[in-house]
């Protein structure tokens, strides 16, 4: 029986094979996913919103929209991950969304940029909630935050990256096909994700018991630690599908997610508008490709940091604090980025809120997983997924409407900033707050 402990070297073995086999696919395919999410943000100052003769409020509108169609197929899409597996189901979702991304690029006007954005987020419903389920199947519990952490260090690097390549594709593509730059972007990097469905249907394995990857005593090792895990879960808690999706606990946890990501989606979809607007507010002067590396920097910054944080949640068990103490610094810090006097005080506050923002969202996605097991999983994951990423809508249109009623971010930016401290005050609430025995923990 000892060959079963957590930490015993059959252990640490299938853990290092599990992470090698699994992690460096996931994030490169979220990292295209991301990508495509976030890629009009660059369009945008670069042409795109001269062209299709959009206002502040218009393009908030757009970069928005998509979550609506997150939202409503977010919980369906993830019950059916479960019941088809992770390997056919994100094949499923990274070729419906390729094929709409890749459409972007021919858009004549801003209604139909706005309705693609909408069935992009239908076609994306289910990815990260979905993969988020999947790892639940892989890592058993005193190794998933530094798993989420590491699948998720695609969201910064895509950003970091993206910023760039994106910015370059704009300069030089410029004419390619035809096409303006913002065009161009749409198609060359809507295309990977088309490839890497059909190659994730063959690479994936839906679980342990099935990878041919593993020997035997690492699979048995393994099912037997997710199993003794499922079954603590279950004991006395026994959460079917419909208490996951209406639970007050999965609720304001899917506000916490809300306030915590509101900051992500608000600052990431304008952070290249912003500094594109350094030239006015501090006489600075940045070409395309150089606005594209300082937007860069923060999320360079938080890949970084992000995953020892994860790590020193799973070593020391702690999560709650894990999540609040990075709330609470980004809550202040962006409020801050207000009151600089030059660019570069401006750039390490808009650093400081990134780097907790991406500190703080993979050890939160370990509270739920604590609790929820199966079908429950799949449903409470998704929902949680799916209300707090409204934010994704809300937060770019709120900022382009208090920006442009205002003429200015600071509004909108304190409005980050109380979000994040509110999200921070709900889970230490969840923490402390006497349960029944009947009752999830965060």
């Amino acid at each position: 029986m000892t060959t079963h402990l957590p930490d015993s070297p059959v252990g640490q073995q299938t853990m290092t094979r599990v992470t090698r086999r699994l992690i460096p696919f996931l994030v490169l395919l979220y990292f295209v996913n991301y990508l495509d999410r976030v890629n009009i943000s660059f369009a945008g100052p670069n042409g795109m919103n001269e062209d299709l003769a959009m206002s502040a409020k218009m393009f908030g509108f757009a970069s928005g929209i998509f979550f609506i169609g997150y939202f409503l197929l977010e919980v369906p899409s993830n019950i059916a991950l479960h019941k088809f597996g992770g390997r056919r189901w994100l094949a499923r979702i990274m070729l419906t969304w390729g094929i709409i991304s890749t459409a972007i690029a021919f858009v004549p006007n801003a209604e139909t940029l706005i309705v693609l954005r909408f069935l992009l987020g239908v076609a994306e419903a289910g990815f990260f909630p979905g993969v988020i389920l999947y790892l639940t199947f892989w890592f058993p519990e005193k190794q998933r935050s530094k798993a989420i952490s590491l699948f998720m260090v695609a969201v910064p690097v895509s950003t970091a990256i993206g910023s760039t390549l994106s910015s370059l594709i704009i300069d030089w593509g410029h004419g390619l096909f035809g096409l303006d730059g913002w065009r161009v972007m749409f198609l060359i990097e809507g295309v990977p994700a088309v490839f890497l469905a059909f190659f994730c249907w063959f690479y994936l394995t839906d679980r342990p018991a099935e990878a041919t990857w593993l020997d035997d005593d690492e699979k048995n090792w393994l099912e037997t630690i997710l199993g003794y895990e499922r079954s603590v879960a279950e004991t006395g808690q026994s959460w079917p599908l419909r208490k996951a999706l209406s639970h007050p606990r999965i609720l304001l946890l899917a506000f916490v997610y809300f306030g915590i990501t509101y900051g992500l989606y608000a600052v990431g979809f304008f952070l290249p508008t912003i500094i594109a607007g350094f030239q006015e507010q501090y006489g600075t002067h940045l070409s395309v490709i150089e606005r594209g590396l300082v937007t860069s920097v923060p999320y360079v910054v938080a890949a970084i940091v992000m995953v020892p944080w994860a790590r020193h949640s799973d070593r020391t068990g702690e999560r709650v604090w894990h999540v609040a103490i990075p709330a609470i610094v980004g809550g202040v810090s962006i409020p801050i980025a207000l009151y600089m006097t030059n660019p570069y005080l401006a750039m390490v506050a808009v650093t400081l809120s990134t780097c907790s923002v991406m500190c703080a969202l993979p050890v939160f996605w370990s509270l739920p997983s604590k609790f929820l097991t199966g079908l429950a999983a799949a449903g409470g994951i998704a929902l949680i997924n799916s209300i707090g990423n409204l934010s994704g809508f809300s937060g770019p249109y709120i900022t382009g409407w208090l920006t442009g009623l205002t003429g200015n971010a600071k509004l909108a930016l304190w409005v980050v900033g109380v979000l994040s401290l509110a999200a921070a005050a709900v889970v230490v609430y969840l923490g402390v707050k006497p349960r029944s025995e009947t009752e999830a923990p965060a």
